[in-house]
């Protein structure tokens, strides 16, 4: 929900975290001012993300507001004591926050618009939708005018917002994300007013495509990992594929997938260090996603997440139609991944290759995806609903 700019472990034993940078800012009428010092701290032996630091470097800040209230002087003990502390996220990756007192006229407003049910809650936190209406609602009323559509041609929108014919075969995604005007930008954010956009044709669906960074493939790069660990297919290319479930050791690569660091009966991140690895048979490690690393394409892609079904018609031209209902998952956390992949529910499904590979200059393609069959899809999330539209 917040953006950070990168994950850092720090190991000290059972208090190992994991921390995350904010650019964060205080607002009031007439100022903004930046806390340097702010932070979200993952415990992991814990089912919480802490915000610390956020009144670090700051001399405008509402601090009078954010001390603790002495015991004696407290109404409720540790429930809510009418103080009301608003987020806002920018375009930049900003995170704006504004405190209300118990007696100010915002703060009595939203109890009030709180109390006649007019909030939606998502964990600790209640929405209010700038819009005046929940994005959810306005995805859905979009993906109503595409289905109404029909056949739509295969398309992808450039950089610049241009919409372009698209004549290769994995149309699909792109042609929806063209419909709803998202521009591909390769940034790891969500595509529709924070929802991850997902089209499916198949019972598979792509869920990540991070490339390792750790191991031999992370030292050395795709194209030494696939001419070691791929086959030869025609005389001059080298694939790495197939299917590569938890602890179950892959014949064509010799490879096994695993995942250390996790325990998959507590499923509790125990290490900080962690990564899922290739290990081959004596153990050595061919390529590694660091925990870190994939945490963080996983939590921003997909705290809000949306499937949509459609079928390809190829036979003239390439397009493609959209069916109701879109799965939409909401709420997740990176154990419920992990837990998954443990349970061979999510599966490494690679599609690297190296073309023209005994020539000097060879062509390289890596595909480092991990995929998950649709009917699992809910255990990803804190909510998994299907959606007619």
């Amino acid at each position: 929900m917040f953006p950070f700019q990168g994950i850092e472990a720090t190991e000290k034993g059972r208090d190992s975290t994991y921390k995350a940078t904010l650019d964060f800012y205080w607002i009031g009428k007439d100022f903004a001012e930046r806390a340097t010092g702010a932070q979200l701290i993952l415990y992991p032996q814990y089912p919480e993300v802490r915000l610390s630091g956020f009144l670090r470097g700051c001399t405008q800040a509402p601090n009078e507001y954010l001390r603790p209230i002495p015991k004696e002087l407290r109404r409720f003990n540790n429930g809510p004591d009418g103080r009301i502390l608003f987020f806002g996220i920018t375009k930049k990756g900003e995170t704006l926050a504004y405190l209300a007192d118990a007696s100010s006229t915002l703060a009595k407003e939203f109890r009030y618009r709180l109390g006649q049910g007019q909030y939606s809650r998502e964990n600790v936190f209640f929405n209010l939708p700038l819009l005046g209406r929940d994005s959810k609602i306005i995805l859905l009323e979009r993906l109503t005018e595409i289905r109404k559509g029909g056949w739509q041609p295969s398309i992808k929108l450039s950089k610049t917002g241009e919409v372009k014919a698209y004549k290769a075969r994995n149309g699909g995604g792109y042609t929806l994300e063209a419909l709803l005007g998202i521009i591909p930008n390769g940034r790891s954010e969500p595509d529709f007013m924070g929802w991850e956009m997902k089209a499916y044709s198949g019972s598979r669906i792509t869920l990540m495509t991070p490339e390792p960074d750790g191991g031999m493939y992370g030292e050395s790069g795709v194209k030494a990992f696939v001419r070691k660990f791929g086959s030869q297919s025609g005389s001059d290319t080298l694939y790495f594929t197939g299917t590569h479930r938890v602890n179950d050791r892959n014949n064509k690569t010799g490879l096994t997938l695993t995942v250390r660091g996790f325990n998959p009966v507590r499923k509790m991140i125990e290490d900080v260090g962690g990564a899922v690895e290739l290990l081959t048979d004596a153990g050595r490690c061919a390529a590694a996603w660091s925990f870190g690393d994939l945490m963080i394409g996983w939590n921003k892609k997909h705290a809000q997440a949306a499937y949509v079904p459609y079928e390809s018609e190829k036979i003239k031209k390439s397009a493609y139609r959209y069916f109701s209902p879109a799965l939409m998952g909401e709420g997740t956390d990176f154990n419920r991944y992990l837990a998954a992949l443990c349970a061979g529910k999510v599966i490494f499904d690679p599609g690297s290759k190296v073309m023209n590979a005994n020539t000097e200059k060879p062509t390289v393609k890596a595909r480092s995806q991990f995929r998950m069959s649709v009917q699992h899809l809910a255990d990803l999330y804190q909510r998994f609903t299907a959606e007619n539209f």
